[in-house]
This record gives structure tokens, sequence and C-alpha cells, in this order.
């Protein structure tokens, strides 16, 4: 190599005052430590109602190789990563959370594995330290969107990952305000590789991930990757006019034969029905205009985020 490559990582933080300085110092002792790269850090605040950006602006003040920029509300995850990606334009992209499960260690097990010229490299979870409703939902959620998804996501994975800077250019031209990026980089293929790890126990704060957010998020990952739920209208109207054809035969050989005391039986199994199809309209409906309503979304063109604050940003 001619020159002294760098690298960019990207850490989102919301209510993480207490993990800022320590997620800091272990990139310091682990990361930094690699003197064949320069090293930049950019801290994203996601608008955090906490100490976050305060603890951000003592190590910007104390270290002018860090980048802080402070989101004027919580936007979510995924805008405030973008918004990382958007400040970072080295030779690599390393994102990683705050808040102490995405190891640093395995961040430099990534490079070793970009150096073997992978463009895409993804931190994927041998283990989920999670209860037993969130864990088994997650798995039953990834299968199916395995199933149904236009595009092969990886499972397992979150938004820890190196890329390369020609994916980053890549990535920036996806402009869509509704994000699943680890989706947006399955669709943009490259060429990708894995590093497992162990996650940990988180140390310090709860998760920002709110059982409403990660219902969000999961319906991101199937409406922006999927048409299979406008699919399964046709699918079920395919079964309901079979199913009215047997019940026409059924009514047609009782009225024959005057079987009349399966009449009263039959219009109950009816009846409970009509109410079971005027419920999987409703749902369809609100399907549709999931869509519909993401395609508004997309003509207002609002930005995905607004910046408050900005230190050691070099325009």
């Amino acid at each position: 190599m001619n020159k002294k490559l760098k690298i960019s990582i990207v850490v989102p933080a919301y209510r993480e005052e207490k993990n800022i300085p320590l997620i800091y110092s272990e990139i310091q002792k682990i990361l930094i430590s690699i003197k064949k790269y320069d090293f930049e850090i950019i801290f994203i605040n996601d608008g955090s109602p906490d100490a976050t950006w305060l603890e951000i602006e003592k190590l910007c003040t104390q270290d002018k190789t860090i980048k802080g920029v402070d989101l004027s509300r919580n936007f979510g995850h995924q805008a405030s990563l973008t918004a990382g990606y958007e400040i970072a334009r080295w030779d690599a992209i390393i994102s990683m959370d705050a808040d102490m499960q995405d190891p640093v260690s395995v961040a430099a097990e990534m490079i070793t594995q970009w150096e073997n010229w992978f463009e895409v490299v993804y931190a994927r979870r041998k283990n989920r330290n999670d209860n037993f409703i969130k864990k088994h939902t997650a798995l039953l959620y990834y299968k199916l969107l395995s199933k149904i998804s236009d595009t092969k996501i990886p499972r397992n994975v979150w938004d820890f990952r190196l890329i390369d800077r020609k994916v980053l250019v890549a990535f920036l031209k996806l402009k869509e305000k509704d994000r699943y990026i680890r989706g947006m980089f399955a669709w943009l293929g490259f060429k990708t590789t894995f590093v497992d790890f162990d996650r940990p126990e988180r140390v310090h704060g709860e998760t920002g991930y709110t059982w409403k957010k990660m219902i969000q998020l999961a319906m991101d990952g199937i409406l922006n990757f999927s048409m299979f739920p406008l699919r399964i209208g046709f699918l079920i109207g395919v079964f309901m006019i079979f199913l009215s054809f047997i019940f026409l035969c059924y009514m047609f050989i009782a009225t024959i034969i005057e079987w009349d005391i399966f009449y009263y039986q039959l219009y109950k199994w009816i009846s409970v029905m009509w109410f079971w199809v005027m419920g999987l309209q409703f749902i369809f409906i609100w399907i549709l205009w999931e869509y519909v309503g993401r395609v508004y979304n997309e003509t207002r063109e609002r930005p995905l985020y607004i910046i408050s604050e900005e230190i050691n940003i070099n325009k």
C-alpha cells in the first residue's frame, strides 16, 4: 500500500451517557493501537434526554479526531446511523452501537477480513441474550423475512458491520425515507463475509428499542423488501371462492333431498366465517394503506434527520 488507509467508526447513541466513555476507551485500546491505519470516531447523539451529548462534547474537546453530531430530536436508530454514514468518507467504515454489546475486538477481526478484499463484513451473533418471547419472536420474524423477501437478507446480523468506501458511495445513492439498513446493504450486493461472536450482556442503561420500535423496524423489513403481504389477498381470495363453491354444492344437494336439519348448522358456520372475512378485509386494507403511506412519505421529501449541533466536522 502506498498510503496509510483511514477507517471511520460510526457510533449512534441514545441514552448512553455511561457507555460513551467506555466505548471510547475500548476503541482507543483495541483499534487505535493498529498503527497501520488512521482512525476517526463519529458519535451521533439521537436526541438523548440524558447527558449523552455532554459526554460526547467532553471527548470531542479532549480528542480532535472525534466528531460529534447532536440531532434535534430522536429520529430513530436507522436515521442516526445514516447521519453517521453521510459524514464518514474514509476508506472503510465500521458502524457499531454505543451500548458495549458490539465488542470492539470483533471490529478488529472485521478489519482483517476487509484486508482480505471483502467489501461488506457483518458481525453475526451466535447467541441472543434476550427473554424467551423476544428471542423466539425474533427467530420467527427472520425465518418469515427470509421466505418472503425479494432480497436475501442475512440472519442474526444487526448494524454492526464494516463496509468499504465504494459500498458507502453506493449506499448514499439510496434515498428512501423508511429505512431498513441491513436490507439495503443486502440489496446492494458486493463481496460479503461474516465474523461470528457471542453478544455480551448490557452493562449500563436499558435498550432504546421498545416493542413499538421493534415492530416498526420489523414492518420496514417486510414492507420495504417484499410484495408478499399484497399477494396474500389473492391467495385467500382463491381459497374463499373455492370454499364458497363447496358451500353452494352442499346447499344445492341439501335442497334437492330436503336435508333441512343441516341448513341451520351451515348458516351458523357461514355467519362466523363472514365476520372472519370482514376482519381479513380490514387487515388487507391496512396493509394496502401502509404501502400507500410509504409512497406518500417519500413524496414529502422531508430530511431523514435535523442536526442541532456539530463538533469537529470539517465542512
